[in-house]
């Protein structure tokens, strides 16, 4: 063999090689976490609603769309079980970002962080993240006429000064600015190094203030005016179309008996009024309430548009795996701050009324907080090219928890031992790969939701969840998706066996062990 071609065999085994190794370094898929707060089941237009979201309707119609997926039914507890696959745990958790860097992975957050005492410091966002732009709970949508945030912004740990906040439109508004740090890092990672990236981006909206542009305000002004009882219906019959619900499924009716004092904890909600009642002046008021909710929605679809557009032009999105969640259902709380400015601007404090959360959450009753359904169960798609059947719907029920050990799955890595010194903790979910591949998954013994004393626990068909502290109530979901036949009375072993298994869950435990400590205190 001459040297000419004993060079050129050896050029090729090279490129051969560096070629494999290319590929298999390529072919690990990007992933994009986006949560959107106090949105309801329906509030999705490829759940039923009518807010104009054609990026997010684009992800389920190209992705596949879970019927029945929990949250922990309120912000900080979903926000600390989504990223570290516990429903309660404390040193020894693992962050999301941990596993994704840990894998090679850019990491960059941009969005609402509202953890759980339990979650440990490692977990916050300038620990975890290699970018990270962060607020805790609620804050303003615009910059409000005082010039400072109810809750300051970190950029990588370090508190920014409203002024110092980088927008590329304005006025600044918080969806916004959100996608532009996060696109900004974005494109760095992308034209930096060639690793894959994790994005997560939990946005603010539509959490209260109702603060909105005026432009995206105009879409809607006028659509809320058939009000709250009409659109139900409409919704509903739109959900059984689309398959989306059980074909067993009855609206459930208005929540009208709310104030419940005396117990332990207590929800109470504004009343509930038929539309027709109303007055034409208060129904142009609630009608602009609804619009400004709508367009906040709106806006972040707008957002996420900017998101898919960027992995387009940059030949990512083929290789991405796109996940969209809520953190807990529509939220019922409604406050006026300040009386003489209507919602929108950003001199406004409103929030959506009762009724208007009633809506969010068709068919489902109760709301954010609350183990029923309408508190804990809201929309989930996942969308991953090549990889997931496009405009696939599963009735498998799952839960946040079982986001981890998916990221498991999609890594091909064995969770960690030991993180920051601490033995991990065990993960309380399973994988969802099994579903996302069409197959059939070996259900979770149980699911958990809901805040302390107002808890869910269900396994299989059947759940147990309390009200106010009160008594546990029974339903079974396979004959009674809205939980409007309370069976407690009727199978009280059924109970029993249900109030046993959640005794022994973690969260189950820590109930117990905090009701105990409080009992302790007051004598």
């Amino acid at each position: 063999m001459t040297n000419n071609k004993i060079f050129i065999l050896v050029v090729s085994i090279f490129m051969s090689i560096f070629s494999v190794f290319g590929q298999e370094k390529d072919s690990r898929p990007n992933i994009v976490l986006i949560m959107g707060d106090d949105i309801g089941f329906s509030d999705i237009g490829s759940f039923g609603g009518e807010i104009e979201i054609p990026n997010i309707d684009r992800l389920a119609s190209e992705g596949m769309r879970f019927t029945t997926f929990y949250n922990m039914a309120k912000c900080s507890p979903t926000r600390s079980s989504l990223l570290t696959g516990l429903y309660t745990g404390g040193n020894g958790a693992v962050h999301l970002a941990n596993l994704t860097k840990k894998s090679g992975y850019t990491t960059i957050m941009s969005g609402k962080e509202h953890f759980d005492n339990w979650v440990p410091e490692y977990c916050k966002a300038e620990n975890a993240f290699d970018h990270s732009f962060s607020f805790w709970a609620t804050t303003e949508y615009f910059l409000p006429p005082s010039g400072k945030f109810s809750e300051p912004y970190f950029l990588n740990g370090k508190q920014l000064d409203p002024s110092n906040i980088k927008h590329e439109v304005s006025p600044m508004y918080q969806t916004d600015f959100i996608t532009d740090y996060a696109l900004n890092w974005l494109d760095e990672s992308i034209k930096g190094e060639d690793k894959p990236f994790f994005l997560y981006l939990p946005y603010h909206a539509a959490h209260y203030p109702l603060q909105a542009r005026p432009e995206d305000i105009k879409k809607y002004r006028g659509k809320y005016k058939k009000g709250w009882d009409e659109l139900r219906k409409e919704r509903f019959n739109k959900m059984q179309k689309l398959g989306v619900i059980p074909k067993n499924t009855q609206l459930s009716p208005p929540e009208k008996d709310l104030n419940r004092k005396g117990k332990p904890f207590v929800l109470e909600y504004k009343e509930y009024y038929p539309w027709d009642d109303l007055s034409e002046e208060k129904k142009d008021s609630l009608d602009l309430e609804m619009a400004v909710y709508a367009a906040i929605v709106d806006r972040m679809d707008q957002n996420i548009g900017r998101v898919l557009k960027k992995l387009e032009e940059e030949n990512k999105l083929e290789n991405t795996i796109i996940l969209f969640l809520v953190d807990n259902g529509s939220c019922p709380f409604f406050k006026n701050q300040i009386t003489d400015v209507q919602p929108g601007p950003a001199n406004s404090y409103w929030s959506l009324r009762t009724s208007w959360a009633n809506l969010g959450n068709t068919p489902y009753r109760q709301y954010k907080q609350a183990g029923h359904e309408g508190g804990s169960h809201t929309p989930f798609i996942a969308y991953w090219p090549h990889k997931i059947k496009p405009n696939t719907i599963t009735d498998q029920p799952a839960h946040v928890v079982d986001i981890a050990p998916t990221f498991l799955d999609i890594l091909d890595m064995e969770y960690p031992e030991t993180i920051e010194g601490y033995a991990t903790e065990p993960l309380h979910g399973t994988s969802l790969i099994p579903i996302f591949e069409g197959k059939k998954r070996e259900e979770p013994d149980y699911f958990i939701s809901g805040v302390r004393n107002m808890r869910m626990f269900r396994s299989g068909d059947y759940k147990i969840v309390q009200m106010n502290g009160g008594t546990w109530e029974l339903y079974n979901l396979k004959t009674d998706p809205t939980e409007l036949n309370n069976i407690a009375s009727s199978y009280p072993e059924k109970v029993k066996e249900l109030d046993e298994k959640y005794k022994t869950s973690p969260l189950g435990r820590m109930d117990i062990k905090k009701r105990k400590s409080k009992k302790g205190n007051k004598k």
